[in-house]
Order: structure tokens, then sequence, then C-alpha cells
């Protein structure tokens, strides 16, 4: 019996602790439910009562520092605090919250001894030394936190070692110069992630003065390392990023050089240059490849884009030099001539074919020059249906929608879910539209927003908004038809007989919702025609009667284009294009707004 009781007695000595510690566990999560409730008089006792115990510190230290502070008792909770690196001299977090309580009572000269203390004490230790220092900045002490990354960066031995914790840290603190150079640093040091630092900057440096600092950054980085290639990528993305394209070719340029390739950068650039209609830009870098490197296989293909190139320029340029088209399209066979039949000089032909079909009204010759590259063995499917879609386009300029849908289809067809087929089925679409067809237009404008190519889906839905709206009150869709009828006219090169028809439309229905799309389209005709100031008059009527309008940006910026590439009214420009960023910073142009603007200023290179 005796034995039996000892033993008992023995467990229920054994078991008192655990109790304890229960019981501790179970009144600090009370404490902290009081704590969250906002009864901190309640939170407070309680943690009082368990701040002696070391099991207890883990379960209340944040709140009970909070409080304390809180509280202003400054002198309490630094002999908590000492009493906590008792029980635990080795804690990080609770070291690193000495410092900060030192900062908070303003005891500035006891944090840099303390501080000075952890650095002795964990010099060589790169984990601890990051830790500390990411605890620091977890309590928002962020120099003394870079100062710790500093010292475990030495003692690493790496100089891009923790360059994205102390680029995050800059970043808090809105120290962008510090912040990109950490970024950069990173990217030295881990060069296959840099398309994650260009993603970075592309989000972060938004301000012009920052991508200012990056860009110098760059260049002073690639002058002192001129065989490192990872700057040059970073400063052409950039330059690329600011559409300053001569600038970024002078560097694309350099790296074909180092890395002894004819010209791969540059087509590249050339390329982003023409897809954003810098065309002068792509004419310039277009003629250097084929200067330098006549002999490569860059030359044939910039030949042909040059000359599209030149192209593009001219029908920009209002109104269009028809001697100026007559020859590109000599150009055009020039190139065929002198190379023959393969897939570029073929591409050269198409574009011949569309020239003498859009712009010189030879029609026989343009349909003789499709049907050639349509026939021709050496074609690639992609260029006989490319041609065919352009031969239906054609067919609509002859009065003969039935066959243009016909090529259409057979494109659609042969493609299925594809950007041909697609583009095939939005030419039907505007097929159906400019014939007044709009149910079954938009039928085929709901399957392509969802299409794969961004600027396919955008031009559905563009155009199924401008069905829409316009038809939406008009029960018989007569004013939307006129319009549409305009718009083929257009299409068809009848410029006077759609400009008569627009005003026939504002003559009979004024007020009407479309009015703002006839003022665009009057706007336009007559920046074709060469008549730069009423063009501006119809986009000052949607500037100042639409502003809530879906064309309010565009109209202002082409306004300013109009200034700037035709009437050569630069301060003004100037002047309306940072009114443009002040009133549309998230414009689509946005972007070819502040270039301009660098150009004006003259900060782009010559």
């Amino acid at each position: 019996m005796k034995k039996h009781t000892l033993k008992t007695f023995l467990l229920i000595i054994l078991f008192i602790p655990q109790l304890r510690v229960h019981a501790q566990s179970s009144d600090a999560k009370l404490a902290n439910e009081y704590f969250q409730q906002g009864e901190f008089d309640k939170a407070k006792l309680m943690y009082e009562g368990l701040e002696k115990t070391k099991q207890a510190i883990p379960l209340i230290h944040a709140n009970y520092m909070q409080l304390m502070l809180d509280a202003n008792e400054l002198k309490e909770a630094e002999r908590y605090l000492q009493r906590v690196l008792k029980f635990y001299p080795s804690n990080l977090q609770y070291q690193v919250d000495l410092a900060f309580y030192y900062q908070y009572a303003g005891e500035f000269d006891k944090k840099e001894k303390f501080l000075n203390e952890l650095i002795k004490s964990y010099a060589d230790n790169q984990y601890q030394l990051s830790t500390i220092a990411q605890n620091l900045a977890s309590r928002q002490l962020y120099r003394e936190a870079i100062f710790f990354y500093e010292k475990a960066r030495a003692a690493n031995g790496r100089p891009s070692s923790f360059a994205l914790d102390m680029a995050a840290i800059h970043r808090l603190t809105n120290n962008k110069p510090e912040m990109t150079s950490e970024y950069i640093n990173y990217a030295e040091g881990n060069p296959a992630n840099l398309t994650y630092v260009k993603n970075l900057f592309q989000n972060i440096l938004t301000e012009e003065e920052d991508q200012d600092f990056l860009e110098q950054t760059l260049i002073q980085k690639t002058q002192r390392n001129p065989n490192e290639t990872l700057y040059s990528d970073l400063l052409i993305w950039l330059l690329l990023q600011r559409k300053d394209f001569y600038s970024a070719f002078i560097q694309g340029r350099a790296l074909d050089k180092r890395n002894q390739q004819p010209g791969n950068e540059c087509m590249r650039i050339a390329q982003i240059a023409y897809d954003n209609k810098s065309w002068q830009d792509a004419i310039d870098i277009y003629q250097y490849v084929i200067n330098t490197y006549p002999n490569s296989y860059n030359y044939p293909p910039a030949r042909r884009l040059l000359i599209r190139s030149k192209e593009n320029k001219v029908k920009n340029e209002f109104p269009v030099d028809r001697l100026a088209i007559r020859n590109l399209a000599e150009e055009y066979a020039k190139l065929y001539e002198e190379m023959g039949p393969n897939p570029t000089t073929l591409e050269a032909l198409r574009n011949k074919a569309l020239l003498h079909a859009f712009y010189l009204n030879e029609l026989p010759q343009a349909i003789t020059l499709l049907n050639a590259i349509i026939h021709n063995n050496r074609s690639p499917a992609s260029l006989i249906s490319e041609s065919k879609l352009d031969l239906g386009d054609i067919y609509l300029l002859t009065d003969q929608p039935w066959e243009s849908t016909l090529l259409y289809s057979q494109v659609e067809k042969a493609h299925k879910e594809s950007p041909l087929a697609y583009e095939a089925k939005l030419r039907n679409a505007r097929l159906n539209y400019f014939t007044g067809n709009f149910s079954l237009a938009k039928s085929h404008l709901d399957i392509l927003k969802l299409a794969t190519t961004r600027t396919i889906a955008n031009d559905a839905i563009a155009l199924s908004l401008l069905i829409s709206d316009n038809t939406v009150f008009d029960t018989t869709d007569q004013v939307m038809k006129d319009f549409a009828s305009v718009e083929l006219m257009i299409f068809m090169n009848k410029s006077e007989q759609a400009k008569a028809k627009l005003n026939e439309i504002l003559e009979q229905h004024p007020g009407h919702s479309i009015t703002d799309e006839i003022y665009w389209l009057q706007a336009r005709l007559e920046l074709e025609a060469g008549d730069y100031m009423t063009s501006i008059l119809h986009l000052d009527k949607i500037i100042t009667q639409y502003s809530y309008d879906i064309l309010r940006d565009d109209a202002f910026f082409r306004k300013a284009t109009i200034l700037h590439d035709h009437l050569h009214k630069d301060q003004e420009a100037m002047s309306i294009y940072q009114e443009f960023l002040k009133k549309y910073p998230g414009s689509r142009h946005a972007a070819e707004a502040r270039m301009r603007i660098r150009k004006l200023r003259g900060d782009l290179a010559n």
C-alpha cells in the first residue's frame, strides 16, 4: 500500500509543472484575447502575472511590450527586456527589441553601443547578422538594418548577397537610387534572373527622374565594363521602354560587335521601332545593317523591311506623295529582280501589290501580283493566306463582296484557331459591318473578343462597342448603316464622297450618339488631305464636347502630334503633351507622349 502511494505521489509531482505550463498557456491566450479586443487594462494585469515565467515570454512578449510603450512605462519596459534576455540571452528578436526600446526612449548612445556589441558578437556569422537586420527592418530601424546587411554581406563575401533584402528596405524608405543600385547588384550576381529585375523596374520606376538615374547608372557601368553584356542588355531594355529607339540602336550596335553577330540585336530593335511606328528610326537601323553586313542572313530581310519602313513613313506624311509611292513600288520590284523568288522577296511583291491597289488605283496589276504569289510553289503557306486576305480586300474595292467573303472563309478554314484564322474572321466581320449586317458582324466579333492576339481582340471589342453604342436607341439602325457606308467609302479611297456623307449625317441627325465618331473621321480625312488646322478643329470638338468619351485621349494626343509633326509648332505641342499626361496618365499614348517631350527637350540622342 505504501509503495502504491509513493508512486502516485511521484506522478503528481512530475505532472504539476505540466499543469502549470498548461495554465500559463491558457492565461496567455486569454490575455492576448483581451489585447485583441482592446481591453488593455485586463490584458496588462494578466501579462504582469505571467512576465516572470520563462515559458510564458514567447506567448506574451510582442503585445506586452506594445502595451508598456503605449503607456510610456519606459523603465518597466527596460526591466522587462533585461529579464527576458536573461531567460533567452541568444534570442536575436529580443535583442533587437532592446535596441528598438533604446530608440523609442531616445537613448541613442545606448542603442549604438548595444548594436556595436551585437556586431562584435556575430562578426563572422552572416546568418545571425542578416537575421538581426531582418528584425531591425521589422521594427522600422531601416538605417540600422542596412548597416547589418552590409556586415552580413562582408561576412558572406559575395557582393550581391542580400541585395533583394536591402533593395526592399530602400524601396520602403523611397530611396530609389539606392534601391535601383541594389537591384542591379542582384542582377550582377544572378544574371539568370535578369527578367525578374526588368519586371521590377517596369513596375517601380514609373517616374522620369528614376528612369534617368537608372539610365545614367547603366551607361557608367557599361563604359567601365565594356565586355559585360548584362549592363548593355538592361540599358537597351530601358531605352526601348522609353521608346528611345535610336539610343537603343547605338547600344545594340556595340553589343552586336562585341558578340560578333551580323546585326541581330539591331534587327530586333529595328522591329520594335517599326512596331511602334517610329519609321525613321527603323529606316536608319535597317540601313545600317544593309551597309554593315551585306553578305549576312540579315541582309535580305533588312532590305525588304527598309522599303516597308519607308512606305509607312510616306503613308503617314499627308497628303500622301503618289510619286514617292511609285518609287517604293519600283524598289520592291528591284529587290525581287536582284534576289529572285524566296520568302523575303515574295513578301516584297505582296507589299508592292498593296501599293498598286490602295494608293495607285491600279487594281488589275495588284490582282495579278497577288495571284502570282498564291500560285508560286516557293510561297510559304502563311504568305499565300495573307495574299488571299489582301485579294479579298481588293474585291471589296471592286464591289465584289461575295468574292471577298469566299476568300476570307478559305483562310479561316485553312488555319483554324490561329491568328490568321482570327484575322480572316475579323475581316468577315468588317465586311458585314460595311454592308450593314450588324447582327452577323457582332456574332463574329463576340468570338474574336477572346482571340489569342491582343490586337485582334482589341479591334473586335472596339468595333463591337461602336455597333452596340450606336444602335441601341435606333430600331432601324439607319444612322449606323450610313456611318458604316462612310467607312467603306474611306476604305475604297472615296474621300470626298465620305466627307459629304458625314456632313449629311450631322445635318439630318444632330446630337446622335455617333457624332463624336463622325468628328473623329472628319479629323482623319482632313489630316490625310493635308488640311491640318481643319483636322484640329474637329479634334477640338471631341475634346470640348466629349471629354467623357472613349475618344477623348486619342483626340488630345492626335492634336499634339499634328502640331508637332506637321505644323512644327514645338512649344505648343510640348504644352499639350504635358497637359495630356496630367489628364490621361494611364492612356495607351502616355509612353509615346513622354518620349516626344524628351525629344522636344533635346534629351534623346541624335
